[in-house]
This record gives structure tokens, C-alpha cells and sequence, in this order.
């Protein structure tokens, strides 16, 4: 209608986003996917209850792992000797954190994984009739995931 004012607030697109590796900063990646929390609940009845029926109340903590996927480029082959140190529940360990940022490039919401390692990664396929950029997909392990407003 005319005379309005359109509201300022809009919900942040999902396509502009850094993510830091440990030490490494704004490292380029095309996709995150399974930032993700869930209580497993625990049902309860006490043996005196009244009531004919279990309770319900949060349990451990589950975090899935999350994924990433990102374009391969010449001689980059850093994911692959990480996951290549994996011996014996050994491997170097970085938080990583995956900033949501606004117009102006600044975080706005900043989900942090702490102690992530790789746990899979999968190269991309290979196909002549494809026009596509060749992708690597990471699969992260973590120890918990927190997430904060910058």
C-alpha cells in the first residue's frame, strides 16, 4: 500500500558464510550441511506415582557430524594428509567455526565445533559429459557444537 514503510528486518540469506579451520582462516567451502543438537529424552516413573504413565526429561546430548563440501583446486590436497594422520585415536584436533555473515561481510551468527576432526571424505566423481567443478565432500567429527551471536 502506498504511504507504508517496508520493514528493515529481514531474515539473513543462507549463502554468504566464512568458515576457519584451527589457525587457517576463510577457507572456501560451498556447502555445510548437519549443524545439529538433540537431547535423546529419558521416560521415568517413579514407583510411587500416581499417575499410570512414565515421565519424560532430556537425556545425553547427541551432536551428528557435520559436513562440508568444497571445490578441488590444483595441488590442494591438505584435508587428505589431515585425515592421512589418523593413528590409533591420534589426530590433530582444530575448532572449526562457520560464520554467517550479512551484506557487509560481518558475522552474525557463528556456530563453533569444537576438537573437530575428519572422519570421511569422499573425492568427487568423475564424468566426461559433466560440466561441473570437481567437489570433495568432508565429513567432520566434533565434541560439541555452540553457537553464539557477533
Amino acid at each position: 500500500m502506498a504511504g507504508e514503510t517496508q520493514d528493515s528486518n529481514w531474515p539473513l540469506p543462507k549463502f554468504y558464510f566464512k568458515i576457519d579451520l584451527g589457525s587457517v582462516k576463510d577457507v572456501l567451502f560451498q556447502e555445510v550441511s548437519g549443524l545439529e543438537a538433540e537431547a535423546q529424552p529419558i521416560e521415568y516413573r517413579g514407583v510411587n506415582s500416581p499417575v499410570f504413565s512414565t515421565i519424560k526429561m532430556p537425556g545425553i546430548a547427541k551432536i551428528g557430524n557435520v559436513t562440508m563440501k568444497k571445490g578441488i583446486f590444483k595441488s590442494d590436497n591438505a584435508f587428505w594428509e589431515w585425515y592421512g594422520e589418523i593413528k590409533m585415536n591420534t589426530i590433530a584436533r582444530q575448532n572449526v567455526v562457520i560464520k554467517l555473515c550479512d551484506e557487509g561481510g560481518n558475522p552474525t551468527i557463528v556456530w563453533t565445533l569444537a576438537n573437530a576432526w575428519p572422519t570421511k571424505i569422499s573425492s568427487t566423481d568423475i564424468n566426461a559429459d559433466a560440466g561441473e567443478v570437481a567437489v570433495e565432500t568432508i565429513e567432520f567429527s566434533h565434541e560439541g557444537l555452540t553457537i553464539s551471536n557477533q
